[in-house]
């Protein structure tokens, strides 16, 4: 019954903690890596329009919904003395703005801040079989003749479009009469919809942004969605290219206008964008402030950096015990205690390893001669103590000094030290020493420096810190396999090691 409330007790701390990182990974976007860069662009639509007399003007502009491959984490309405509501959802969603009195050149602004990555599934479109065009003749009979001339040109669906759009790109009799002598993107895309609509294929048209460096003026690309019966496919209305470029940035899901205005005139939109560089970290944080402020509130991220810094460092020492679990439990290695490796192996990341080492030994040594000393006083144990904190302190002062006169400002950082924990490293080792002997106790003292080194070789790693930062969560991972360790009662490797020969025996 035990075991099993054991068992039952980490699946649900790995699955908390498992399920609370997928969510600020995958959802909230947060990098597992540190020093992450993210392509981030601030998109701008500029409606532009004048009014020559005073009075009421309505101004709607389609706004981009969950488009794929982009994230937008931020959205800024710029105008003055308007009125702003949103409408529609979904596929349509629209800003619109209204005024009672508007006189004179008038301008609105639309800003969205958007980087890669997966946001939200696309909105859900129709896959129902379209009605046929009905046009009236001639154009029914040139619309049938070049519906008839894509399809000896293709084998599926897929290029049944391609086809059309390469076609629709001609200039030939057909094309000039059912496109006129000038016609355009807009003209053309239609054009591609009606034959794959007469062909009883799902399809609509988009408006899209080709997104890239500082730019003006952008146009709206047309391309055109194409249902096979199994997913929906991209296509660029202008020579069938398939599949949606890196960067481009779907703005509507629709050929309707993208902006309309009601009571004036010069009526024109702009799109510009910027491109910018920014950490992947803060993005994410920025992200998730503006979606979910609740989460932000409760998160180490938003403590000031002297706390971050604090608890940066105090993260590590669960990850330092676990280490020494498997060191001492799996692998059997003997150690000072639990957490003596753990404090010398964070002392280990000022002083690095070679010098903390050395200066460890040094004074462990020299302090476990006085304590040796310090016996034949038969002081008693507190008293006695006292006495090894305080050479301890001596020692720490004498060694600083002595490798500044030297020039080796190494020894400056033997400070570091914990020095109660080095305290009680010599009284522990020296009590070792009388009763199981000389051997037992340097076998510690060399576990103990051991399992310091592969704990200080882990707390270095670049990522290590910040993953455990940006991600606590995961504590609740290494507490659930700490708990499980502690339950194993098998063999340790070096045991298998030191019964090698009587296993041999037994064959």
């Amino acid at each position: 019954m035990k075991l099993r409330h054991l068992l039952i007790l980490v699946l649900m701390l790995t699955a908390t903690g498992m399920g609370l990182f997928l969510f600020k990974w995958q959802v909230l976007g947060f990098p597992v890596q540190a020093h992450r860069d993210a392509d981030t662009w601030t998109v701008e639509a500029r409606v532009s329009f004048s009014r020559a007399t005073a009075g009421p003007v309505k101004v709607t502009l389609q706004l981009p919904t969950a488009p794929p491959g982009f994230v937008i984490f931020d959205e800024q309405f710029i105008s003055r003395g308007y009125g702003l509501a949103m409408e529609g959802s979904g596929a349509a969603r629209r800003a619109m703005w209204a005024v009672r009195r508007a006189q004179g050149d008038q301008a609105l602004y639309y800003r969205a801040t958007l980087f890669r990555g997966q946001g939200p599934a696309p909105p859900a479109h129709s896959t129902a079989f379209p009605a046929v065009p009905q046009l009236e003749e001639p154009y029914a009979s040139a619309l049938q003749d070049l519906v008839g001339r894509v399809r000896q040109e293709s084998a599926d669906i897929a290029t049944f479009a391609s086809a059309a759009m390469r076609v629709a790109q001609e200039s030939d009799d057909t094309m000039r009469l059912l496109l006129g002598d000038r016609p355009d993107a807009l003209a053309r895309a239609q054009l591609v919809l009606n034959v794959l609509h007469s062909a009883r294929i799902p399809s609509k048209i988009i408006q899209a942004l080709r997104l890239g460096d500082d730019r003006r003026d952008v146009p709206l690309e047309y391309w055109i969605m194409v249902h096979t019966g199994e997913e929906w496919l991209y296509f660029d209305s202008r020579d069938g290219t398939r599949g949606l470029p890196a960067n481009l940035l779907v703005w509507a899901w629709n050929a309707e206008p993208v902006f309309e205005v009601e009571g004036a005139r010069s009526i024109a939109v702009s799109f510009s964008m910027r491109y910018t560089i920014e950490d992947a970290l803060h993005v994410a944080e920025r992200r998730t402030a503006l979606k979910h402020p609740r989460i932000m509130e409760f998160s180490l991220l938003d403590l000031p950096l002297q706390t971050q810094s604090l608890y940066s460092i105090l993260l590590l020492v669960p990850l330092g015990a676990l280490l020494v679990v498997v060191l001492r439990n799996v692998i059997g290695i003997s150690t000072f205690g639990t957490f003596m490796p753990v404090l010398v192996a964070m002392a280990f990341r000022e002083t690095r390893l070679l010098n903390g080492v050395l200066l460890f030994v040094i004074i462990v040594a020299i302090g476990l001669s006085i304590r040796f000393y310090l016996e034949r006083l038969r002081l008693l144990l507190v008293p006695r103590l006292a006495a090894v904190l305080t050479v301890v302190v001596l020692l720490m002062g004498v060694v600083s000094m002595m490798s500044h006169r030297l020039g080796m400002e190494v020894g400056l950082s033997v400070a570091l030290f914990p020095m109660v924990i080095i305290a009680m490293t010599i009284e522990r080792m020296s009590i070792i020493w009388e009763e199981r002997g000389p051997a037992e106790a340097m076998k510690e003292g060399v576990g103990t420096l051991i399992a310091a080194a592969v704990i200080y070789a882990v707390m270095i790693q670049p990522g290590v810190r910040y993953f455990l930062l940006v991600f606590p969560e995961i504590l609740l991972v290494l507490l659930a396999a700490i708990l499980l360790l502690g339950r194993y009662t098998g063999y340790r490797l070096t045991e298998l090691v030191r019964f090698r020969a009587l296993a041999g025996g037994g064959k």
